[in-house]
């Protein structure tokens, strides 16, 4: 049975391997359902969530936070080649915007 009003993130998706849907969980990605059908795999990868959320309970697991409820500070850094970081600098200062700014917009979907 799924767990009462579960904040996880859920998506269904085709697999052609498989010839059939498959519901995943982001906050879990070792787990997967396979279903004839969306609704199938979607209501198969909730319930096996909930079981592993009761078996890591009572195993006393640390269960993993539902990410649409984790607070961001909207910071993290990037790594990027020095040659890629200075033409992004130059790209930002043509544009009269910050590296920052200039690398948000990239970024932003």
């Amino acid at each position: 049975m799924a767990i009462k009003n579960d904040h996880y993130t859920y998506r269904v998706t085709w697999s052609s391997d498989d010839d059939e849907y498959v519901g995943l969980c982001a906050e879990l990605p070792g787990l997967s359902w396979l279903a004839k059908t969306p609704e199938s795999a979607l209501k198969g990868i909730r319930n096996i969530v909930a079981d592993v959320i009761e078996d890591m309970k009572s195993n006393k697991e640390k269960i993993p936070e539902p990410i649409a409820i984790k607070n961001y500070s909207g910071k993290f850094m990037v790594r990027v080649p020095p040659d890629v970081h200075r033409e992004l600098a130059i790209k930002a200062a043509e544009a009269g915007v910050s590296l920052n700014r200039l690398a948000s917009s990239k970024l932003g979907v």
